[in-house]
């Protein structure tokens, strides 16, 4: 069986993660989606738990994703799967100079893990986790950038966030 691993912190899932996901899901027999603890983010909007909460929810529809969390390296993670490959999307060329970087990194702690880059979707190469927790904290419309379905739990939490921080 071929394991694709999604990798990220989703903090929050976007549509373009959720195209990456489903296009992973129809190359690959099991896609497990990794919440990755990034030690260099500080103050995620959503905890891992909500984040792997919001994340399965999102992915219900499509029966050979899974969803897991790690404080873990990556590469170390995917020891677990016989053949895993990491599934990354690409936005811009940036994308490309640090994910390439990051496949070195990964085969240096990991020699059998392969990457696998997929582009963004064109309606997508804008679409970010932080933008859309820069666009919430602002009380923009997050609609066509978040699942339906966590629209209004992630625009609350921007709200909560606000009122909090003044």
């Amino acid at each position: 069986m071929r394991t694709a691993i999604c990798p990220g912190s989703f903090d929050p899932i976007t549509l373009g993660h959720l195209n990456i996901i489903r296009r992973a899901s129809r190359i690959f027999d099991q896609v497990l989606v990794l919440i990755a603890v990034n030690a260099g983010k500080k103050s995620p909007m959503f905890t891992v738990e909500e984040r792997v909460d919001m994340v399965r929810r999102s992915v219900a529809r499509y029966p050979n994703v899974l969803v897991d969390s790690s404080d873990c390296l990556v590469a170390e993670y995917a020891r677990r799967f016989e053949n895993a490959v990491l599934v990354k999307g690409l936005r811009a060329a940036s994308d490309f100079d640090y994910e390439f970087q990051m496949d070195l990194i990964n085969k240096n702690i990991n020699p059998q893990l392969e990457t696998m880059f997929l582009t963004a979707s064109g309606k997508y190469t804008f679409l970010s986790s932080s933008v859309v927790r820069e666009m919430a904290h602002y009380g923009a419309d997050l609609s066509g950038l978040v699942p339906d379905e966590l629209k209004a739990e992630i625009e609350e939490k921007a709200k909560i966030g606000r009122q909090k921080h003044g």
